[in-house]
C-alpha cells in the first residue's frame, strides 16, 4: 500500500511539472522575415529564452536585460504597434590602417562591414549605399538609403578600435505554429 501511495505522488508531481513546464508564456517574438521561429519568449515567471539559450529577465522601457550564470545581456528594444524592434550588438574593427573617428572601413568577426566616408556617404555590405548622419548626443547613426529602404538608426560606442553597434531588428509575435511551451 505504502508503495501505491509513493508512485501515485510521484506520477501527481510529474504531471503537475508537465502542466506548469517553465512558466506561463508572456511574450513569445520571432523575426519579421521568419514569423515561425521564435527566437525570444518571455515567461510571467521572470525567466526567458533568447537563441535557445535560458535566462532570468526584468524589463524597463528602454532595455530587456537577460542574466545567466555564464552570460549577462542587456538588449535595447523599441515597442512598434504590435510588434518590437530589438537592438543586437555587433562589435567590429577596422583593419589596416586606423582612422581617427568613425571614418573608415569596420569589418565584424562574422564578415558583416560598413564603411563610413568624411563626405557623409556609407557602405553597408557594399551592397546598401546612401548617406549617414551622428548624433553624438544620443550615440546614434542615421542611415539613409539611396534605395527605397527606410532610415535606419543605429545606436554605436566607439573605443579605440572597436566599433559596437547595436543594429535593428524587427520582431512580430511569433506565429501559433511554431510555439514552444
Amino acid at each position: 500500500m505504502k508503495i501505491k501511495s509513493i508512485l501515485l505522488t510521484i506520477s501527481l508531481i510529474f504531471s503537475a511539472l508537465l502542466i506548469s513546464g517553465c512558466g506561463k508564456k508572456g511574450e513569445s517574438w520571432a523575426y519579421d522575415y521568419e514569423p515561425e521561429t521564435e527566437i525570444l519568449a518571455l515567461y510571467e515567471d521572470g525567466t526567458a529564452e533568447f537563441k535557445g539559450e535560458k535566462y532570468t529577465y526584468t524589463k524597463d522601457n528602454t532595455f530587456i536585460h537577460l542574466r545567466s550564470d555564464s552570460k549577462n545581456q542587456d538588449i535595447r528594444y523599441a515597442k512598434d504597434g504590435e510588434s518590437i524592434v530589438i537592438y543586437e550588438k555587433s562589435t567590429y574593427k577596422q583593419p589596416g590602417k586606423q582612422e581617427d573617428g568613425l571614418g573608415g572601413i569596420w569589418v565584424a568577426d562574422n564578415g558583416w562591414s560598413f564603411a563610413f566616408g568624411e563626405d557623409g556617404k556609407f557602405s553597408e555590405e557594399n551592397i546598401f549605399f546612401g548617406h549617414y548622419s551622428v548624433d553624438e548626443n544620443t550615440s546614434c547613426i542615421k542611415l539613409m538609403y539611396d534605395d527605397p529602404i527606410p532610415d535606419v538608426y543605429l545606436y554605436f560606442e566607439l573605443n579605440g578600435d572597436e566599433l559596437t553597434i547595436e543594429y535593428p531588428w524587427p520582431l512580430v509575435g511569433t506565429t501559433k505554429a511554431s510555439r514552444k511551451g
